[in-house]
């Protein structure tokens, strides 16, 4: 079960430090009511990225390590908004921003469960081969929920989306290095992805692979 207390407390919780913020949307659902009907996601895998390597918490791993751009800008804030972007030129990611205005963090969604709009997810997803993958991985989620990169700066507490936390906070978290994260910010120092232990859509760990000189 799910709770949605007003867009402003949300938003205040989601205000807070990205890590602090990322295992509570652990059970959260996410809804995106696009053209062709609703599809809700139940996360089940996250990370959190924080900011610039001139900030008070520097990240390695983060799209904003070496400063703002045109296409990281969303991530500074505010809270709630939604930053997507496409890599490998095929897959969309998308992101919840997290953190005080002015403050690049945020939290990758990165796998989940499908709780409504099956059908309509897999019409998205033909090639996947049983439920719990429609979601397992975060281009999945996204591709699964209708998220593309013009959806990149919306908010994500305003129709056409909506953020459902859970009831009760999950307790049974594990946490571990980020996945494919090349360098420092892959490592065991960056703890800062959390999954529901056990769930059978997270993703499985792949860590980055070196690149030869």
């Amino acid at each position: 079960m799910s709770q949605t207390p007003p867009a402003s407390e949300l938003r205040e919780l989601l205000s807070r430090d990205a890590r602090e913020v990322a295992p509570l949307l652990l059970g959260a659902v996410l809804t995106h009511e696009g053209r062709d009907g609703p599809v809700s996601v139940r996360i089940t895998e996250v990370e959190a990225y924080l900011g610039p390597q001139d900030s008070l918490h520097p990240d390695p791993g983060s799209h904003t390590f070496r400063g703002a751009t045109a296409r990281n800008a969303v991530m500074f804030g505010p809270a709630g908004h939604l930053y997507v972007y496409f890599t490998y030129g095929m897959h969309h990611c998308a992101n919840i921003v997290c953190g005080p205005d002015g403050l690049a963090s945020a939290v990758l969604l990165r796998a989940g469960e499908i709780v409504a709009g099956e059908e309509l997810a897999l019409s998205r997803r033909p090639t996947s081969k049983s439920p719990k993958d429609l979601a397992s991985g975060p281009a999945r989620l996204a591709t699964a929920l209708g998220i593309k990169t013009a959806d990149s700066g919306r908010d994500a507490l305003q129709s056409p989306f909506r953020l459902e936390l859970p009831a009760v906070h999950a307790v049974d978290v594990s946490s571990g290095p980020r996945v494919g994260v090349s360098g420092a910010g892959g490592s065991h120092d960056y703890p800062w992805r959390f999954w529901l232990s056990g769930d059978p859509t997270v993703s499985r760990y792949k860590a980055a692979k070196v690149r030869l000189a």
